[in-house]
């Protein structure tokens, strides 16, 4: 495994925890939501770079995205 998808790997891993831990649910439904999101399809384009930001941050954008329907990059 190259050193781009083990972050990736990583940083799902770490969300998928944060979706559990937060709304108190099943690790299969956790999957689910995040593998749906658009936030997943940009994570693993590694063209985007996303996999450089922290577990933290990227679930914050996850969390706005399941609240406003969309995803949107905010600035740091």
């Amino acid at each position: 495994m190259d050193v781009v998808n083990a972050l990736i790997e990583g940083v799902t891993q770490d969300i998928i925890g944060y979706l559990v831990e937060d709304r108190a649910i099943e690790i299969e439904e956790a999957m689910s939501i995040f593998y749906k999101s658009v936030l997943c399809e940009k994570l693993l384009n590694k063209d985007t770079g996303l996999y450089r930001e922290s577990s933290a941050y990227l679930y914050e954008l996850l969390k706005d995205e399941l609240a406003d329907g969309e995803f949107i990059q905010k600035e740091i």
